[in-house]
């Protein structure tokens, strides 16, 4: 099926079993029969992902934390300056957008593939996932860490 909308164009592939009726202004997935019942709820939710994405779009924001660490966005690809040797030049994939901030520590990637805007930020974050000691690295906005405490603190604790 092709979902089209002010953001884009969808083709959402509905697994066999499952048909799409117009309803009233709305979309119906409906099932031959009952064996294909789990199948139902994902098309569904297929659909209605789709329909996000094209009419409102799909955001996802990732922080980077670290003394020295940025990214910079250079024409079709961003470069990551994340404590390694070199810096990493990601390329950014057809149909996504990755925008940074002026201050180089916060990234957003968006577009209309609810599943493709996931996968890159989960790549980005793959770079340099945060480290459980400083907490130093690529992560989500808003993602909880549990800060590990060190080998020097832990055996401080271990005789008292």
């Amino acid at each position: 099926m092709v979902v089209k909308g002010p953001k884009g164009t969808l083709h959402v592939p509905l697994p066999p079993g499952i048909q799409v009726e117009r309803q009233d202004g709305r979309l119906l997935a409906r099932r031959e029969d009952d064996d294909h019942a789990a199948l139902h709820g994902l098309a569904r939710s297929l659909l209605a992902n789709a329909v996000h994405g094209v009419t409102k779009g799909f955001e996802k924001h990732l922080d980077i934390v670290g003394i020295g660490y940025r990214a910079e966005k250079k024409g079709k690809s961003v470069q990551f300056t994340l404590g390694y040797s070199h810096s990493i030049d990601f390329p950014i994939p057809e149909g996504i957008e990755i925008g940074v901030d002026a201050k180089l520590t916060h990234v957003v990637v968006s577009g209309v593939d609810k599943q493709r805007v996931g996968q890159v930020a989960a790549e980005i974050r793959a770079l340099r996932p945060p480290d459980p000691y400083k907490n130093k690295g690529v992560r989500y906005t808003g993602e909880r860490l549990k800060k590990k405490v060190g080998k020097a603190v832990a055996a401080a604790g271990a005789t008292k």
